[in-house]
């Protein structure tokens, strides 16, 4: 490899594989084993040993996901709600004040709900597309500033550069859920912004058969979380990790056909009487297009639309479709559909999902790897049943 900044594809295939390779393998080895030999006086948090991430098969996959981010370290969790849990134990105290999105993942904003009183935190919920919102509920106590690059399910893009501004000015960590633009299309680091978080079941693994996360950002950070991850344990298995680094090496290319999908249907959605409106930022009618379009490589594989026959036609929709999967799931090769009511953000009371824009007549897609036309044909059929 020379100097020269490698493209998106060699990038997702090549960062983080050690050269020569290990042993000869083009593919890097599954160490399963939890016993690793050690000589006397090595620092505890230097053993290799599964629960504290540091075996050869963890290492090598936090080198890969750091390289997708440009980040200096990473650390691969058990879950998308491992890696946002973790990152919030190693920043905040008690007495700490952090300010939120206001529509966050439904399993972000249900353990703020339950959880950060009992464990000495407040929070704000702010309006994350107005940076007039953003000041008034800043506090001397404020340590993070919680977002998501799109938000799910409404796909909201905040104007993350003028975010990474007025965090830094203050003094406040930005914490970034980059789960649904994936690496491919934003990548915070580079535009400012100080820690990076996945959902890596979705996107980063591509093929709907593992749980996983990952955290990503400068060493001191990262190396504070994962000293927090080793005590609650949320650790990824080294089998698991395998498939995420298998699923990454394709990231790019399934981007680029969920998206070419996403686009087509939504803008077919948009044009249909039975779709009262349709989230997606690719589409110039969305209020965040002109920034989303400077911001981002791509708008990413997600939409949502609310179905003008109100909720009882929405649901009755999940099951006339023969293309698309109902099921709960995102960022597969398979297109998926839901309603987040019942599913994403089941967890929140009804009066705060309709304060968020979550109403019951709306569906959620992740647009898969399929034929286009198919993908479109299938909603336009299931729309137009009687």
């Amino acid at each position: 490899m020379t100097d020269k900044k490698p493209g998106r594809d060699t990038l997702m295939v090549h960062g983080g594989e050690p050269r020569p390779r290990y042993a000869d393998s083009l593919v890097y080895p599954i160490f399963q084993s939890t016993v690793f030999a050690a000589p006397p006086g090595t620092p505890y948090d230097d053993l290799a040993y599964i629960r504290l991430s540091t075996t050869p098969s963890q290492k090598y996959l936090h080198g890969k996901l750091a390289a997708l981010e440009g980040a200096e370290d990473a650390v691969a969790t058990a879950s998308g709600m491992a890696a946002v849990t973790t990152a919030l134990a190693s920043l905040m105290r008690s007495g700490d004040h952090l300010i939120t999105g206001n529509c966050l993942y439904g399993g972000t904003q249900s353990f703020l709900l339950a959880h950060a009183e009992r464990m000495g935190w407040s929070y704000t919920s702010v309006d994350a597309q107005a940076p007039e919102t953003w000041a008034p509920a800043a506090r001397p106590e404020t340590r993070v500033f919680l977002c998501e690059t799109i938000s799910n399910p409404l796909m909201r893009v905040p104007p993350l550069d003028e975010l990474a501004r007025f965090a830094r000015e203050r003094g406040i960590v930005t914490l970034v859920d980059n789960t649904f633009a994936s690496p491919v299309n934003f990548r915070p680091l580079e535009h400012g912004l100080d820690l990076a978080f996945h959902s890596a079941s979705k996107y980063l693994n591509g093929h709907s058969d593992i749980v996983a996360g990952c955290l990503v950002g400068n060493r001191a950070r990262i190396g504070a979380a994962r000293k927090a991850l080793n005590l609650f344990g949320g650790i990824l298995d080294p089998h698991a990790g395998y498939l995420l680094a298998r699923g990454i090496k394709t990231l790019a290319l399934r981007m680029r056909a969920c998206e070419a999908n996403a686009l087509a249907l939504a803008t077919f959605l948009a044009g249909h009487p039975g779709v009262r409106q349709v989230n997606y930022p690719g589409l110039e009618t969305h209020p965040d297009h002109a920034h989303a379009r400077r911001l981002l490589d791509g708008f990413g594989g997600m939409l949502s639309f609310r179905h003008a026959g109100g909720p009882e036609q929405a649901a009755r929709l999940l099951g006339k479709l023969n293309v698309a999967y109902p099921a709960t799931s995102l960022g597969g090769v398979e297109s998926l559909v839901t309603l987040p009511c019942q599913t994403s953000h089941a967890g929140l009371p009804p009066a705060a999902r309709e304060a968020m824009g979550i109403t019951d007549d709306l569906v959620r897609v992740s647009c898969g790897i399929e034929t286009t036309e198919d993908l479109v044909e299938d909603f336009r059929s299931a729309l137009d049943a009687r």
